[in-house]
C-alpha cells in the first residue's frame, strides 16, 4: 500500500511548564507569529498555538525527561485504511480524539518517534 500524504498539518514543539509568557514573547513578539485559537478542551494542557505560512506550530508544555509530545502531523487520504495497514504491519498505534474537524491517530516508529496522521472529516 502507498500512503497518500497531502501536506504537513502542524508541528508540536515543547516548552517547560509555566513558560508560556516567555514563549509568547519569543514566538509572537520577537518572531511575529500569529497566535491562533486552541480548542477549548485542550487549553487545560497549557501551551498555545501559532501559525506560520499556513502551518500550525503547537507549543505544548511538558516536564522532565518524560516521553516527549514533540511530533509532526501529516494530513493523509484514507486514514482508516492507513491505520489498518500499519496495524497489520505490527506498528504501535495510539487512538486520539478528533480535533478541529479532523479525525486522527498517532503511530510510533521503531525508535519511539511519534508521527500523527490526520484526515479532514467530511461534513454532511
Amino acid at each position: 500500500m502507498k500512503i497518500q500524504f497531502n501536506r504537513l498539518n502542524h508541528i508540536q514543539i515543547c516548552i517547560a511548564i509555566g513558560e508560556e509568557p516567555k514563549a509568547r514573547e519569543f514566538y509572537c513578539g520577537i518572531l511575529g507569529l500569529k497566535e491562533i485559537e486552541k480548542p477549548e478542551r485542550m487549553k487545560a494542557n497549557g501551551g498555545f498555538w501559532v501559525e506560520i505560512a499556513n502551518i500550525q506550530i503547537h507549543i505544548g508544555t511538558e516536564q522532565g525527561p518524560a516521553i516527549s509530545k514533540r511530533h509532526p502531523a501529516f494530513e493523509v487520504e484514507d486514514l482508516d485504511k492507513v491505520k489498518e495497514y500499519l496495524f497489520q504491519q505490527g506498528i504501535r498505534l495510539v487512538e486520539q480524539q478528533n480535533i478541529n474537524g479532523f479525525k486522527r491517530f498517532s503511530f510510533f516508529d521503531f525508535w519511539d518517534n511519534r508521527i500523527e496522521l490526520m484526515q479532514k472529516i467530511q461534513q454532511p
